[in-house]
């Protein structure tokens, strides 16, 4: 089926801007709105670095992270469709795996990267299917695009948006895949309406993420150093599904856990010893999920 894709440089006029007039909500919400910009400018320089090899992936050592993350380690190999100049290392699970997709399908791939997900998700849906990109660097469009055009791949799309505001009408796909990405969107509960949004009815999405048991200390969770890395931006599991409840998705289930081992020497980075010490000891893990979510048939 066609897809109507949104022109990603369309924009659109805030009604009430400080010159126009005194909204005190708007007012209030302005240092939260401008701490969400701030993180989305964040991961849009750290991912444009990895795309373009000024940086190395997720948990290489100039990311924040440290050496020695294991976050999937050889899960895609053997896997149809995978497109070795598109793997970059950054995910944390194989959501195509659990996604159900058939052929014929619209998929579309939130946080796309350079498109190891979504050529993965061709191969399921075949030559009557369809795969949509969204991402929010440039450069990792440009990149996924080079690599469609050079398989010619006529039914993948690779489109620059925000996964809070996506370019996409209602109503437009079957299954919504995500890989590592929906822990650094600052408001996951957006993020899951327009998920619910884009979805037909009696569509599903798959998405392996990052969250997080216990008790995990600020230090960990916020830091700086990590977006756009491994950590930071995780949310508490069982709070995490009941913002996809939320949103309106029946029948949420986690269809994969397995726990991340983050070394020492990197959690050392942005905690004490003793801090370190002490989460040892609490039994909180971080944890990379594949959960799925329906939307009700019409």
């Amino acid at each position: 089926p066609d897809v109507q894709v949104l022109d990603e440089n369309s924009t659109t006029t805030a009604c009430c801007g400080p010159d126009c007039c005194a909204d005190t909500a708007t007012l209030e919400q302005a240092p939260a709105a401008r701490e969400a910009e701030a993180t989305k400018a964040l991961v849009r320089e750290k991912y444009a670095a990895i795309a373009t090899g000024e940086a190395a992936s997720c948990c290489g050592s100039d990311c924040g992270c440290g050496d020695g993350v294991s976050m999937i380690g050889d899960e895609y190999e053997d896997v149809e469709g995978y497109v070795i100049d598109a793997d970059m290392s950054l995910g944390c699970g194989l959501p195509t795996a659990q996604a159900g997709i058939r052929q014929g399908d619209t998929v579309l791939d939130l946080g796309c990267g350079a498109g190891l997900d979504a050529f993965i998700a061709r191969a399921h849906v075949g030559e009557a299917g369809r795969v949509i990109g969204v991402d929010i660097t440039p450069e990792m469009i440009e990149r996924a695009t080079e690599h469609a055009a050079k398989l010619g791949y006529d039914n993948v799309d690779f489109v620059l948006g925000d996964i809070e505001a996506l370019p996409l009408p209602e109503a437009q796909v079957d299954v919504v895949i995500s890989n590592c990405v929906l822990n650094l969107v600052p408001n996951k509960g957006t993020a899951f309406d327009e998920i619910h949004r884009v979805l037909r009815p009696g569509g599903h999405f798959t998405i392996s993420d990052v969250v997080y048991e216990g008790e995990m200390p600020e230090a960990v969770r916020r830091s700086a150093e990590l977006y756009a890395g491994c950590v930071a931006g995780a949310m508490e599991k069982s709070a995490y599904l009941d913002v996809i409840r939320e949103a309106g998705f029946h029948n949420v289930a986690i269809v994969k856990q397995k726990e991340i081992a983050v070394p020492d020497e990197t959690l050392l980075q942005v905690m004490s010893r003793a801090e370190l010490a002490t989460l040892r000891h609490s039994g909180s893990a971080l944890l990379s999920v594949t959960v799925r979510g329906e939307v009700a048939a019409g």
